[in-house]
């Protein structure tokens, strides 16, 4: 992890134009097809289905995040919702916002979980011979990919797109887990501190409307209206389109508002949005 950060700020030093978009684009690949269209959106919560070879090709593709393995994450995220904001939840703002931000990376017990132990939570997973090697060997294609760039554009791109491209994807992520937790605005009255946040959202390709997802985990669409930009819904949707996506899961705001669709984890609060009311308000 330190190593990263150090080639992060060294990159800084190292910089052009070509680089950084590299970066930028190896950002998308990691954290929208990635981490937000494939171990959140399709793996953990299974909120849409694709055909094997697309899983598995966005399932590589959030290996370059440095996430961990698809076993790993996905245990570790569905312990989030059962837990959300309990004792048991492994990054919860509770303990700390540090904590929940990065702490829980490097000195929490989920980290230490052997594959054995977190199958229990993966069991569709578990069963599967690709996600078992890619999760044991998830260091492979971030090999790989480094190997090419530096090929290609020496250290420049090897810095850039893969150092500093994946210091700033882990952050923005890691910001579901500590600001999404801690401040922003509710629609639904959780029983978590679970909040929205417009700027996490733009950072994570959409993943800050994270009250919205813990009020109806299993949806593939977490930005319920127009404005709640949601690049990785927009990229299901494309997939959709492409017929490589199919028995997606939507929850439409005018039907929450009209009573037509069951809400148990937590109720429309009246008036919509709850402007200002951060979690634990």
């Amino acid at each position: 992890m330190g190593l990263f950060h150090i080639g992060a700020v060294a990159a800084l030093f190292f910089f052009t134009w070509k680089a950084l978009f590299v970066a930028m684009f190896l950002w998308w690949v990691s954290g929208s097809l990635g981490i937000g269209m494939s171990y959140h959106r399709l793996l953990t919560h299974r909120g849409y289905k694709t055909p094997k070879w697309v899983e598995y090709f966005l399932t590589v593709c959030a290996t370059l995040a440095l996430e961990g393995g698809p076993i790993f994450w996905v245990a570790t995220h569905r312990i989030h919702h059962q837990y959300s904001d309990e004792d048991g939840d492994p990054h919860s703002p509770i303990d700390g916002k540090w904590w929940a931000h990065m702490g829980w990376i490097l000195m929490g017990k989920s980290m230490h979980h052997d594959t054995t132990t977190l199958a229990r939570y993966v069991p569709d997973l578990a069963k599967d011979k690709f996600h078992v090697s890619i999760t044991k060997y998830h260091y492979v294609p971030m090999m790989v990919l480094g190997g090419i760039l530096f090929a290609v554009g020496g250290l420049p791109f090897l810095l850039w797109g893969v150092f500093m491209r994946t210091v700033v994807g882990l952050h923005t992520t890691w910001l579901v887990n500590s600001a999404t937790h801690s401040w922003g605005t509710r629609r639904f009255a959780t029983r978590d501190l679970s909040t929205n946040s417009w700027w996490v959202a733009l950072l994570t390709f959409g993943e800050g409307w994270h009250n919205n997802h813990h009020a109806h985990p299993t949806a593939a669409q977490h930005g319920f209206t127009w404005y709640e930009v949601d690049v990785n819904w927009y990229g299901i949707w494309v997939l959709k389109t492409l017929g490589l996506a199919w028995d997606i899961k939507r929850v439409r705001l005018a039907d929450l508002e009209n009573g037509l669709v069951a809400a148990p984890n937590g109720r429309l609060i009246t008036g919509g949005l709850a402007e200002g009311a951060a979690a634990g308000d």
